[in-house]
């Protein structure tokens, strides 16, 4: 049975087949696509809206429960990635 994760964007629930997690490395937001990488992670689905919709809402530093604001470039480069294959 998958377990279920909440998207800190949209806060449906989804199975974690469905969403990606995102981890904080070195103040850059990056997806850990196969969810192994160490520390906190949040999860999202791995859409534009649901990207944007959470940077906007400060939802991934509230999330992994840091301060400031991370760099989401290479999250935001991985996504594009995913959403042209």
């Amino acid at each position: 049975m998958d377990s279920v994760r909440t998207c800190v964007a949209c806060r449906k629930r989804a199975s974690r087949a469905e969403l990606l997690r995102v981890v904080l490395h070195d103040d850059r937001l990056i997806a850990d696509d196969r969810a192994v990488l160490p520390g906190r992670g949040a999860w999202v689905h791995p859409t534009a809206q649901c990207l944007e919709r959470a940077v906007s809402r400060g939802a991934f530093p509230r999330a992994l429960k840091v301060s400031g604001k991370p760099d989401t470039g290479p999250l935001e480069n991985r996504l594009k990635t995913l959403m042209d294959n």
